[in-house]
This record gives structure tokens, sequence and C-alpha cells, in this order.
């Protein structure tokens, strides 16, 4: 794996961190989670696992490091997620379905679009099974 995107991706989700207004004590280790995410999701995919599939146990990964680092820096979840998700945001995906619908392509338009989709509910869906289980720990 290439060093460069791993800091790259430190780097990227501790300015999202300051972007929105992280606490300065939860910044890096906010960063470290994003890293950590996005170091999850590059070695899956090059190991042939689905997009999807890849970005779902990523999302996990993230939620579960931010509830345990919230639970340890005594913060709200939200500070370490939000910041240690945007890595995994397929924004570059939802930037090409918008340039097909422009240029009226509407069979590409909606496969990416439906891509973009799956990939934001894998997301979403990571960090309701992480959050869940969480609860299901605090009550056991």
């Amino acid at each position: 794996m290439d060093w460069k995107v791993v800091y790259s991706s430190l780097i990227a989700t501790m300015a999202f961190g300051f972007i929105f207004n992280v606490p300065k004590k939860a910044i890096i280790s906010g960063g470290i989670i994003g890293m950590i995410g996005w170091v999850t999701y590059v070695y899956l995919s090059t190991y042939k696992i689905e997009t999807i599939s890849s970005t779902l146990i990523s999302a996990f990964i993230v939620a579960t490091l931010s509830q345990i680092l919230a639970k340890y820096q005594k913060l709200p979840v939200t500070v370490f997620s939000v910041a240690g998700i945007i890595p995994l945001v397929p924004g570059g995906l939802a930037y090409e379905t918008m340039r097909y619908f422009v240029e009226n392509n509407y069979s590409f338009a909606i496969k990416y679009a439906t891509k973009t989709l799956l990939i934001s509910g894998a997301i979403a869906f990571g960090l309701i099974i992480s959050g869940v289980i969480s609860q299901l720990v605090k009550k056991g």
C-alpha cells in the first residue's frame, strides 16, 4: 500500500475535523479513525471484495472505533464518526451521476446513481449496526 494514500487520508480526515469544529483533543484521534477506515477500504478493495461490501465493513470499523474513543475521551460519538466517514463518501460517483444526467446519458446516470445510493446506504448501515451492537453491549 502506498504510504501517501495513508497519510493523505489522515490529513484529509483531520482537515474535515477542523471544518466541523471538532474539539482539538479529538482531531488527531478522529484523523486516525478516518485513516483506519480508508486503509481498510483500500485493503479490502485490492483483494477484489465488492465496493459496497468494503464500504460497509469500513464504515462499521469507523463507527465501532468512534464508539470506543467517544467513551474513552468522554465526547459524543459523532465527533469521531462524522469526520471518520468522510473518506468513504462517494463524492466522485455522485459527481459522475450528475454529469451523466446533464449530458442526457441516462443509462450511465442510472448506473452511477444506483452505485452511489448503495454505497451511501452501506455507510449508513455500518453506522447503524455498530450503534445497535454498542447499545446491546451496554444493556447486556
